[in-house]
C-alpha cells in the first residue's frame, strides 16, 4: 500500500510540469518531422521492403513515448551524491520498491501527458508522413500490454543505473553510456526493422528491444497478434531479470553505503 501511495504522489507531482509537457511536444513533433523527412529521401534513393508508412507510425510511436525511455529521478541522483540518501534508509520500506515506484509515476504520467496530444496531431499529417491506424484491433489491445510490460524494463533498466551511481557518485558517465545503448538498441536512432535480417535476429532479443520496438511491431502489424504471447514471454524475462539484478546491485551499495560523518 505504501508503494502505491508514493506512484499516487509522483503521479499528481508530475501534472505540475505543464510547461514542460509543451516545450516536450513540440521538441519531439520537430524531431518527428526531420525522422521522417530523412526517411523519405532514403526511400526515395533506394525503396525498402517496409512501407514507409509503418516508419512513420514508427516514428511517431517512438517520439510519443521518448519521455518513457529517458526520464530520470533527478532528486534520487542529488540525495546520492549529498548523502541525503542516508533518511531514506530509514524508512520502513523496501528503497528499491520505494524509488521503482517514483519512477514509473513519472515515466508514465510524462510519457501521456505528451503522447496523446501529440498522436492526436500526428494522425492529421498527410499520408506517408502521419501515424497509421493499428494493422487491426487486436494488434492494438496486444500493443497496449506489450507496452506496460515495456515500461517495467525501462524502470527496471533505470534503477540500475541508479545503483552505479550510487558507486560513482556521478551518474554522467555510465548515464550516458546506457542511455546510447538504449536508444540505439530499442530503435529510437534508426527503427530497428531496418536493420539487417540478421541483425535483428538477435537485437531483438535484448531487453532494449522490449520497451517500444516490440510494442510498436505489434501496432503495426509485423509482429502478428499471434506471436504476442511470445513477445510477452521475452518481455517478462526481461523484467525478471533486470529486477533481481537492480535488488541485488542495490542491497550490495545499501551494505558498502558510507555517507559523510561516519
Amino acid at each position: 500500500m505504501s508503494y502505491f501511495t508514493v506512484f499516487k504522489m509522483r503521479l499528481r507531482m508530475e501534472l505540475q510540469y505543464r510547461g514542460a509537457m509543451i516545450g516536450g511536444i513540440l521538441c519531439q513533433m520537430f524531431f518527428g518531422l526531420i525522422l521522417i523527412a530523412l526517411y523519405r529521401a532514403l526511400y526515395e534513393g533506394k525503396p525498402q521492403s517496409i512501407p514507409i508508412e509503418n516508419i512513420a507510425t514508427y516514428v511517431w510511436l517512438q517520439q510519443a513515448f521518448f519521455r518513457m525511455m529517458l526520464a530520470s529521478d533527478n532528486e534520487l541522483v542529488d540525495k546520492i551524491r549529498s548523502g541525503d540518501i542516508a533518511y531514506d534508509l530509514c524508512r520502513p520500506v523496501n528503497m528499491y520498491g520505494f524509488y521503482y515506484a517514483r519512477i514509473m509515476a513519472q515515466k508514465l504520467m510524462g510519457s501521456l501527458m505528451r503522447a496523446v496530444p501529440m498522436l492526436a496531431m500526428a494522425a492529421l499529417l498527410p499520408k506517408g508522413w502521419r501515424i497509421e491506424l493499428p494493422a487491426s484491433l487486436l494488434g492494438f489491445l496486444v500493443f497496449i500490454p506489450a507496452l506496460g510490460l515495456g515500461l517495467l524494463c525501462v524502470c527496471a533498466l533505470e534503477n540500475i543505473t541508479v545503483a552505479f551511481t550510487m558507486k560513482t557518485l556521478d551518474p554522467r558517465g555510465m548515464q550516458g553510456l546506457l542511455n546510447l545503448l538504449m536508444l540505439t538498441l530499442s530503435g529510437n536512432v534508426l527503427p530497428l526493422n531496418l536493420f539487417p535480417e540478421s541483425w535483428q535476429k538477435v537485437i531483438t532479443l535484448f531487453p532494449y528491444a522490449q520497451l517500444l520496438d516490440a510494442p510498436i511491431r505489434l501496432y503495426t502489424g509485423e509482429y502478428r497478434p499471434i506471436e504476442a504471447l511470445r513477445i510477452y514471454g521475452i518481455q517478462g524475462f526481461w523484467v525478471v531479470v533486470l529486477i533481481a539484478l537492480g535488488v541485488s546491485m542495490w542491497n550490495a551499495n545499501r551494505k558498502r553505503m558510507i555517507v559523510q560523518g561516519g
